[in-house]
């Protein structure tokens, strides 16, 4: 399989997010992509009073292009994430599609973690306009492999991928919107990280550049096999990159190190939770 994770500066102006998106991910196909992955909010990022009120429904009309584009192009296309406003919630989602090349929605995934952290100073704060998901999400694509769906701070909490890998997951997603500091000291370590402790290949599209409110994200989007090597990774602009899959080496990493048959999950629960009440 080829996959292609696409990397934008997503701003406050959608119809222009959408053009580019729309190009980059043409230009992903042309290259003989199967799977493409859009990274966090590629359709609108900027203040909360910008974004809100271009929050979407999933037959609003990203994700209708996004449906249209998939058939068009005969590709599975992950739709990053987007503000979804959600028929019966007071607060959006921060959404990702899973979007086959039948036109058709596969999977959603509404994001488990939400980003209420200090950087450099500055407060982020998603819980006050975002309500947080409660599922674990793995897609199916159309040959049949499993991908594990994940978005930004996600990738902050291990467990949620072994809960992906334990429903058979071989691929990750990680699209994203890491801030310029996390991306520097963090994104590289963390993503490789996922990959290697549960053998999957892991496609992590990320923002790049300065959005409206001052927010910078840090680029580097990254592809990267089940044994950590980065087999793609961004310049400091928008593109698109693309590497191949090679799930017969996936199987022999898993076979060669076997270490997700090695886990003692009765041990660790127990020891997780007096450490999880020690820092609460």
């Amino acid at each position: 399989m080829r996959a292609a994770a696409i990397q934008l500066n997503s701003t406050e102006d959608v119809q222009a997010n959408l053009t580019k998106a729309d190009r980059l991910v043409r230009q992903a196909a042309a290259q003989g992509a199967e799977l493409v992955v859009l990274p966090e909010k590629w359709t609108v990022l900027g203040t909360p009073e910008q974004m809100e009120p271009a929050a979407e429904t999933l037959d609003g009309r990203c994700i209708t292009w996004a449906r249209e584009t998939a058939a068009e192009l005969g590709i599975d296309l992950i739709t990053g994430s987007f503000l979804e406003e959600v028929p019966g919630q007071a607060k959006h989602a921060n959404t990702s599609v899973h979007v086959g090349p039948d036109g058709e929605i596969h999977a959603v995934y509404r994001k488990l973690h939400m980003f209420d952290v200090e950087v450099d100073g500055q407060i982020y704060a998603e819980s006050s306009t975002e309500q947080a998901g409660d599922e674990v999400v793995v897609a199916t694509l159309r040959d049949g492999t499993r991908v594990g769906m994940s978005i930004c701070y996600d990738v902050r909490f291990p467990e949620l991928y072994r809960a992906l890998v334990a429903q058979d997951a071989q691929v990750m997603t990680i699209p994203a919107a890491f801030t310029l500091t996390t991306t520097r000291d963090h994104w590289e370590v963390l993503v490789r990280a996922r990959a290697i402790e549960n053998q999957c290949f892991v496609v992590a599209p990320n923002q790049i550049g300065t959005h409206p409110g001052g927010h910078r994200s840090g680029g580097r989007s990254l592809i990267v096999d089940p044994w950590g090597l980065v087999l793609a990774s961004a310049p400091d602009l928008e593109t698109a990159i693309v590497a191949d899959f090679d799930f017969e080496n996936q199987r022999n990493i898993r076979r060669r190190i076997p270490a997700l048959t090695h886990r003692r999950p009765e041990i660790y629960r127990e020891t997780g939770a007096g450490v999880y009440a020690t820092l609460r």
